[in-house]
């Protein structure tokens, strides 16, 4: 750290996320960095405690909003969020336990000269392991066979137009145990959504809370957001690929909307599929471990896993089939016209 602070960068670096965040809580008044005689941004070890906290904050599932008042000393919303993390972790040890108890069982088969079982060694890996997949391509490909192993929490489906990325997300809908495909019609028909809300008071518990906690992250309510989260509450399948995921929703929404996503792939939520062309859903500098990126190549070879690092495989082509905020709005207002 310098005599002036730490720049925008370094502290990114230094709390674990990105510039953009920390311009976002220099925004909501979350963090004041001070400014060094060329007027820019430098983080001194008050400002670096300060984001440490909302980090952890964060962490814990809080909304900016949320955050705000407990820097502000109301308990009230840490309260709930610990309860929460706590529920987290006691599940987290009860699979540590479960695995503890596995690998004592094949220790004591081996002791007695017993080989594993086929597949009791598989079992022992991650639950993502789990979520494996294998099957033929459906056209334009023809046929080719498929496999897509240990399927992260948060995977994004991403390819230029007419590549095939819809046929793709609805085969893995077909192919994944216990999946479902979430796609355009979601938001056709207000009047079901309410009266299905009406229906079944947890599931409207859970889109009421899920939606105040957006709106708090920045952003919009609207059917199109509503009938989105409403697919994401509900019970059932155990997988759900959604089928252009920003549709209708302003790039604060859909700002607010993966940051929520993250937050659930944190915490153990069921795997989702995204499929998605905007930079504010997909933001290739904050990919994290949770998350993967499917791209289906535009010259119709077999789609490929994509590491999100300059110079992968695969990256340039990603990059380029993103588009900005202001094109992704276009594309909501006037879809078939792009």
């Amino acid at each position: 750290m310098s005599n002036h602070g730490l720049s925008a960068s370094e502290a990114a670096e230094r709390l674990g996320v990105t510039t953009k965040a920390l311009r976002l809580y220099e925004q909501r008044g979350l963090v004041t960095p001070g400014r060094t005689a060329a007027g820019y941004r430098a983080y001194g070890p008050d400002e670096i405690l300060r984001g440490s906290e909302i980090v952890a904050l964060r962490a814990l599932g809080l909304s900016l909003a949320q955050v705000e008042r407990v820097l502000d000393g109301d308990p009230q919303s840490l309260e709930s969020a610990l309860g929460a993390h706590e529920v987290s972790l006691e599940l987290k040890i009860r699979e540590l336990v479960s695995s503890i108890d596995k690998i004592r069982g094949i220790r004591a088969g081996l002791a007695r000269g017993q080989v594993p079982a086929t597949g009791e060694l598989a079992r022992l890996r991650n639950a993502s392991s789990e979520f494996n997949t294998a099957f033929d391509l459906p056209w334009p490909w023809g046929g080719e066979r498929f496999e897509l192993r240990e399927v992260r929490p948060l995977n994004y489906i991403i390819g230029p137009l007419g590549s095939g990325k819809t046929r793709l997300a609805m085969r893995l809908a077909e192919a994944l145990p216990n999946a479902a495909f979430l796609g355009l019609e979601r938001v056709k028909d207000g009047a079901a959504i309410a009266t299905r809300l009406e229906a079944d008071a947890s599931l409207k518990s859970r889109v009421e809370q899920t939606l105040a906690w957006l709106i708090d992250e920045g952003a919009m309510r609207s059917e199109a957001l509503t009938a989105l989260v409403v697919g994401l509450e509900a019970a059932g399948p155990a997988v759900l690929v959604v089928d252009m995921v920003e549709q209708g929703l302003d790039q604060a929404t859909q700002e607010a909307l993966i940051s929520h996503l993250r937050q659930r792939a944190r915490t153990g939520g069921r795997p989702l599929f995204l499929m998605t062309r905007s930079t504010s859903i997909l933001d290739l500098s904050a990919i994290g471990p949770d998350e993967a990126i499917i791209l289906c190549p535009a010259n119709h070879s077999p789609p490929i896993r994509v590491a999100p690092y300059p110079g992968a495989p695969g990256y340039e082509a990603v990059a380029t089939c993103l588009a900005s905020p202001e094109v992704r709005a276009r594309i909501a207002c006037c879809p078939q016209a792009a």
